[in-house]
């Protein structure tokens, strides 16, 4: 508080100064609605100044319909308020040195849309605000690609060998869909992912230090998956359907559709799609002067429905209802075989097991939310409360076929015939109320609490076939149940203000974590109690109208995902398996980013990512069973360094392109057994997109992604990318578009790494059906503008539990 005082003390002679000038400046900030009292998002505010007419400033509204000019001249203006499918407004706006907060706008919709808009370009790839980046998916070429293959192509946003996503350098990121969890990690995360095309993404919003009203999960940041939502009256909306053509084929066909009537806006989007593929996985390890050379070869057939509905209600002027139900359902058979050969130190063939594992598995979640918002004034206060209810289940089982006896002296850990059967049960609570309040002057402050319930069970069966009673038999050693139960409770702070050139927002959150995992089967039990702080600070300056220079800074919590906490083990083949470890704690971070822009184009971008007690997986190897077991474990520290640069440029009014190149460098340092492993790499990353607008409404689509060398916890990657090319053609007044792609031309992408520590020697060649064909249709029923959808109150709890 005497901080405060003194802070304000201090500041008291500049503003008498400034308001005693002829230049004073001050804020204008005021929302557009609808005649329904609705905020409507991404209208245009345009301050014109009076008597010429002349623009003074314009900007989009956010998701709310809030607009906000910073450091306005003194003098009279006109505001405009415009959107598409409405009549425009207008207001008079009297400026002197006091803040300005204008009466709500109004517009009616209109039957047609506004003459006086016209929309001359794109936004740009990348949007640079003080807290996150934003990248326009319509920027990328993604024809008939789905939201995984999407992300991808996002900078900095890669993919690990099982297609989970990794962001910074880390894996530990917390994964929004509207401000929404998408309930599932790992394998089951990119699978829903996958049913969603990439035509219905509108905005990826990446945020390394996420402001302390969202919760501190994810020592690499957050990634919010925002999807296009029309605010224009009647029905509007997508149909989308593509097919694709690589040794085996997939299709899906998915609609988005929205409904706003009144008071009310409603939406719904559902997709259904089929994938046959393949995945094939080289690993060679060197076992004292013996070499085994396995090859995985997985080909899942995958079956899957989506869906998602919301409707938001006006009760009045300053009070709105919403809900929203979302679920999503797959089905697996998976073909999966391995051959396994061993290769004495002579070069002669030393032994050999062919082994036939197939496996299935379902599916599903269900997830509900309602949510309340009361704009209290139209100063800016404004009360919201969000509940959340999520349940997702999983079953599987998975045979082991053994072709062959093994070869001597390489037993394995899976002999004769053996079958597992598997599931889990997963139930989330959440409530969480936010309050934002304007203080006088610049200033305004917000606050806010959550709390949260979590249990999962899971449970497995293992089973073998009896040599001589050919009768299938439990195997107790590999047979075990787990429960875990989590309960968190946090509260933030934040405050933020402007002044003249300099923008600043600090804030504090705190959780209190405790949980208890247990196996009654085994009788482990693991509890823990813990309290932790983790402050935010952005900080922006705006050298002249075309310069920004901002940071942010953070500390963060990565939890373990409920799965990573799992002691079950599952094999993969007679000699390679994985298990969780109960006794995994949680990481924290500090970060650090700094970002200098000039005229949209990201000049320098630095970003800084530690990480202690990381979680990642270390690989163990019985020499004299030759089965390697990998398990989650906690890292000591990674370090991640990366310098990056890049943005839009018209070259001429046919030809525009995105580029963006940048450094880095990895560093994990950690002890294996007591011993100590480190691992260092510098490397390099580049992506390119070119978009050549040819005559009839073609447009030509040229671009291709590289990463260089790099570390993730303990494995060492190698350089791996993609050239695509793709073909659009706008039909029927550009209501339809007719994409072809084709992607990864070269066949140059996969996952390539290695493992080198103690007695691990081993090589990875993860190679899958990257390179395709695709055809996309994609029809739009109405049109406009759109917007995202809001923040629930259990996405950091359902993006841990994973299937």
């Amino acid at each position: 508080m005497r901080a405060h005082s003194f802070f304000c003390i201090a500041l008291l002679p500049s503003l008498l100064a400034l308001a005693a000038t002829a230049h004073a400046q001050a804020p204008v900030a005021g929302t557009v609605q609808d005649g329904a009292g609705h905020g409507l998002p991404f209208a245009t505010a345009v301050l014109l100044h009076l008597p010429d007419s002349t623009v003074a400033a314009s900007q989009t509204t956010t998701a709310q319909g809030a607009f906000r000019f910073e450091r306005v001249a003194a003098g009279r203006y006109c505001l405009q308020a415009l959107a598409l499918g409405y009549a425009a407004g207008r207001v008079p706006v009297l400026v002197g040195s006091a803040p300005v907060q204008v009466p709500a706008l109004h517009l009616q919709a209109t039957a047609t849309a506004l003459k006086e808009v016209v929309v001359q370009g794109r936004p740009p790839l990348l949007e640079q605000h003080a807290d996150r980046t934003v990248v326009n998916i319509d920027r990328l070429n993604t024809a008939g690609d789905n939201a995984l293959e999407a992300l991808k192509k996002i900078p900095g946003i890669t993919l690990d060998q099982e297609e989970h996503l990794h962001y910074r350098g880390s894996g530990s990121v917390l994964v929004l869909l509207d401000g929404k969890p998408s309930y599932l990690t790992g394998e089951a995360l990119s699978q829903y992912l996958k049913s969603i095309p990439a035509a219905q993404l509108s905005q990826v919003e990446l945020l390394p230090n996420p402001p302390a009203s969202l919760d501190a999960a994810g020592t690499a940041g957050v990634i919010n998956i925002r999807t296009k939502r029309s605010i224009l009256p009647g029905l509007t909306g997508t149909l989308t359907g593509t097919a694709a053509k690589t040794r085996y084929t997939r299709g899906s066909t998915s609609a988005n559709l929205a409904y706003n009537v009144g008071r009310v806006r409603t939406f719904g989007r559902v997709g259904i799609g089929y994938s046959d593929f393949y995945n094939q996985l080289t690993v060679k390890r060197l076992i004292r002067d013996t070499t085994f050379t396995q090859q995985n070869y997985w080909r899942p057939l995958t079956g899957y429905l989506s869906y998602a509905a919301g409707a938001d209600v006006a009760l009045t002027k300053h009070h709105t209802l919403g809900g929203q139900v979302r679920g999503s359902y797959s089905a697996q058979d998976a073909q999966v075989s391995s051959e396994s050969v061993v290769t004495a130190a002579d070069g002669r063939l030393a032994g050999y097991l062919a082994m036939r594992n197939p496996r299935a598995n379902t599916s599903r979640d269900l997830a509900l939310n309602l949510n309340y918002r009361w704009a209290l004034d139209t100063l800016g206060r404004e009360l919201t409360a969000d509940a959340d209810l999520v349940q997702g289940a999983t079953a599987g089982h998975q045979d082991f076929l053994p072709l062959n006896s093994p070869p001597t002296g390489a037993v394995g850990a899976l002999v004769g015939q053996q079958r597992s059967r598997q599931g889990s049960d997963v139930t989330i609570r959440a409530l969480k109320v936010d309050y934002v309040h304007p203080l006088p002057g610049h200033w305004r402050a917000e606050a806010g609490a959550k709390a949260s319930w979590v249990t999962t069970n899971s449970r497995l069966a293992f089973e073998k076939l009896g040599a001589t009673s050919n009768e299938w038999q439990l195997d107790s050693n590999r047979t075990n149940t787990f429960q875990y139960d989590e309960r968190i409770a946090a509260g933030y702070f934040t405050l933020s203000t402007t002044l003249k050139k300099l923008e600043l927002k600090a804030g504090l959150r705190g959780e209190h974590t405790h949980s208890v995992g247990e196996s009654p089967t085994t009788g482990q039990r693991v509890a823990r109690d813990y309290f932790q702080l983790f402050p935010t600070l952005f900080a922006s300056y705006q050298f002249s109208p075309h310069d920004q220079l901002s940071l942010s800074a953070g500390r963060r919590i990565s939890r373990p995902s409920y799965q990573n906490l799992n002691p079950f083990i599952n094999y993969t083949d007679a000699y390679t398996a994985m298990q969780g470890n109960p006794y995994l704690a949680p990481s924290l971070a500090r970060s650090f980013v700094l970002n200098y822009l000039h005229r949209g184009f990201q000049v320098l971008s630095l970003s800084y990512l530690l990480e202690t007690n990381v979680v990642n997986e270390v690989a163990y190897q019985n020499d004299q069973t030759k089965v390697t077991t990998t398990r989650p474990m906690n890292l000591d520290q990674a370090l991640t360094l990366t310098l990056s640069s890049g943005g839009h440029t018209d070259l001429t009014k046919w030809w525009g392109m995105d580029n963006q190149v940048g450094a880095t460098y990895g560093e994990v340092q950690t002890l294996v057994d007591g011993q100590a492993v480190q691992l260092r790499q510098l490397g390099a990353m580049a992506t390119s997109n070119h978009t050549f607008n040819l005559p009839r409404h073609y447009q030509l689509l040229v671009g291709g992604e590289y990463n260089g060398p790099s570390v993730n916890g303990l494995f060492a990657l190698r350089a791996s990318g993609a050239f695509n090319l793709g073909l659009r053609k706008q039909l029927w007044q550009e209501k339809a578009t007719l994409s072809l792609k084709l992607s990864d031309l070269f066949y140059t992408d996969g996952w390539f790494s290695s493992l080198h520590y103690q007695n691990i020697n081993t090589d990875w060649v993860n190679r899958y059906d990257s390179r395709r064909l695709t055809v996309s249709f994609t029809y739009k029923l109405g049109g406009g503008k759109t917007h995202s959808a809001r923040t629930s109150s259990s996405a950091d709890e359902e993006g841990r539990a994973g299937h």
